[in-house]
């Protein structure tokens, strides 16, 4: 009898045991074998899904980062929010995230160096990587505005320093080695309330 595998089940866990041996040896200790032996498999097995370690490293990014849009989704869906206290709590969501996955952002900047020596343009990639929640962010400003709770000023200006702000955090976790952003909760929340109508 033959036996009946679920690629894209097994292709989300070949990623989530995958991130989870990058953040423990990091990415330039990890090797396809590795990846193999973690999730159980052989390297045939594993070409099945992806073709290298970099590939496997990005669609870990991929799944990440398309997991944080989906709880940032469901704090923008709730209408009865303020437009004010939605951005806060977007906010917060990120920094929560982004603490609960601090050793991840080390291997990331180690990834991102790596790629930089060979040419890449980082700015591009991380570009493609946070452009839907700089598009999240946005969605609540106009929103806010046309409900009269946001100042009417230009929505990318105010995207622009909402971002800096996250940028700030990340910074902090990444290459400051801070594991706890509570500064960075209050200086978002001051910041966002100077908008409020």
């Amino acid at each position: 009898m033959a036996i009946v595998v679920e690629h894209e089940k097994r292709k989300k866990e070949i990623l989530e045991k995958s991130l989870e041996l990058f953040i423990a040896e990091g990415y330039e200790d990890v090797t396809y074998q590795k990846i193999a032996d973690r999730c159980g498999i052989t390297r045939t097995t594993l070409y099945i899904y992806f073709k290298n370690k970099r590939e496997i490293f990005s669609f870990s990014i991929k799944q990440l980062t398309g997991d944080v849009e989906r709880q940032l989704l469901e704090i923008i869906k709730q209408p009865e929010l303020h437009s004010v206290d939605c951005l806060k709590q977007l906010f917060l969501k990120i920094f929560d995230i982004a603490e609960s996955n601090c050793k991840f952002f080390k291997v990331l900047q180690m990834y991102l160096m790596q790629l930089e020596k060979g040419g890449v343009d980082i700015n591009e990639r991380i570009k493609k990587r946070v452009i839907r929640i700089q598009h999240l962010m946005s969605t609540i400003i106009i929103r806010g505005q046309k409900k009269g709770e946001i100042k009417n000023v230009p929505v990318k200006d105010m995207n622009d320093l909402f971002y800096s702000l996250i940028e700030s955090g990340m910074f902090r976790l990444g290459i400051l080695n801070q594991t706890n952003l509570d500064q960075m909760r209050s200086i978002i929340n001051f910041t966002v309330e100077q908008f409020r109508v």
